[in-house]
Parts: C-alpha cells; structure tokens; sequence
C-alpha cells in the first residue's frame, strides 16, 4: 500500500505520539479533582480548539466560504448538527458557482 518506508514511519510516528498524548492527558486529569475553572475550561476546549482551526480557512479563502461558515454556524445554533452540515455544503458549492 505505501512504496515509501519513511512514509510509513512518520505515520506510526505520528499515531504513537497522538495516542501518547491523549492517554497520558486522561491519565493526567483522572488523578486530580476537576472543578470549578478548570471544569469549565476543559468543557469549553473543544470548541475553542474547533474555532481555531476552521476561523483561518474561513476568512482566508475567499468569500463564498465566509458566507458558508456564517449559514453553517446558524444553521447548528439553530437546528443541530446534521442541517448545519448539510446546509454548509451545499451553501459552498452554491456560492462557489455563483461567485
């Protein structure tokens, strides 16, 4: 499947530090009481972690995206996740084509 052992390394490298570092996070937080702002500063991760992602490619790519990510955000505040998805979609490639 892959023709490069370097390939195939970087990902066993990568998948090794990524379970790393989730499982010593829970291991981590399971030994100490989780309340008041540390609570909800772990609760709000995320989301936050989510923003900081899809902002960028947001507002850097062009407008069509702008606005989709604008209909997606409302579509998710106002009916759930499934709309949002499905209404995002369709409004990218709508306004891809128009614009």
């Amino acid at each position: 499947m892959f023709s490069d052992a370097a390939a195939v390394t970087a990902i066993l490298g990568m998948s090794a530090v990524t379970l790393l570092t989730r499982y010593t996070g829970y291991w981590l937080v399971g030994r100490f009481a989780v309340r008041g702002r540390l609570a909800a500063a772990l609760e709000a991760m995320p989301g936050a972690m989510l923003i900081s992602i899809i902002a960028p490619t947001l507002f850097l790519t062009g407008p069509a995206e702008a606005v989709a990510g604008i209909v997606t955000g409302l579509l998710s505040w106002r009916w759930g996740m499934l709309p949002a998805i499905v209404g995002g979609v369709a409004s990218v490639v709508v306004l891809r084509m128009l614009l």
